[in-house]
């Protein structure tokens, strides 16, 4: 079961997402909230695996909350959620710590394989949103290329995300299994020394790994 907390200022769409995570078996819904406010109190108390965040919320946006919550529960898990396709922002909240960012029109299927994924240790982004993330990203390389010493399924593994494509996605394309995927991302985040799917990928564009 994984333990989801909410956070939403807009009204309607708090219902919907309440209705869609209660429905879900695998989820149990902590809580919804309109604001950040009392964001630590609310991580503390009801221990969450993954946090569903909106970025554009009143008071603490979702940026700062992300800092918060990392300040007294670095575990858990946080996916960013938002209308805009705004690449500095998007670049903000994964450095700020969040491990998935998708669009507020994704649909409800796309919305549950966020959380399952990040969930199972990985990190989310819709395609369009990994797109942004490249454009802001792709800059000449430094003269000298660095060797982070990747293995070629290490590359292979990389390039594909690096295309926008999730972790089952890439899975698939290469005929290994989600945990595999998994577990080479965690070498790749190691060997690039990154915390993050975002951080992972500008490094690639910036010295042309993939």
């Amino acid at each position: 079961m994984i333990r989801v907390l909410l956070y939403d200022d807009h009204e309607h769409r708090r219902r919907s997402l309440e209705a869609l995570l209660s429905l879900s078996p695998h989820i149990e819904l902590l809580g919804a909230f309109p604001d950040c406010s009392g964001v630590q109190e609310d991580i503390r108390m009801l221990a969450p695996d993954v946090v569903l965040m909106d970025i554009e919320m009143p008071g603490i946006d979702g940026i700062e909350a992300v800092r918060l919550i990392r300040a007294v529960a670095p575990g858990v898990r946080i996916i960013m959620q938002t209308v805009f396709e705004d690449a500095e922002r998007i670049f903000a909240a994964l450095r700020a710590g969040a491990q998935g960012y998708i669009l507020k029109s994704a649909g409800p299927e796309k919305i549950l394989q966020s959380i399952e994924e990040v969930h199972a240790g990985g990190a989310f982004m819709t395609p369009s949103v990994a797109l942004q993330v490249i454009q802001f990203f792709d800059k000449p390389a430094a003269p000298q290329a660095v060797s982070y010493e990747l293995t070629a399924k290490e590359q292979e593994v990389l390039g594909l995300l690096s295309e926008g494509k999730s972790y089952k996605m890439v899975a698939d394309a290469l005929g290994i299994s989600y945990s595999t995927v998994n577990s080479h991302v965690k070498k790749i985040y190691e060997k690039l020394h990154v915390h993050s799917l975002g951080e992972a990928v500008s490094l690639a564009i910036k010295n042309k790994i993939v």
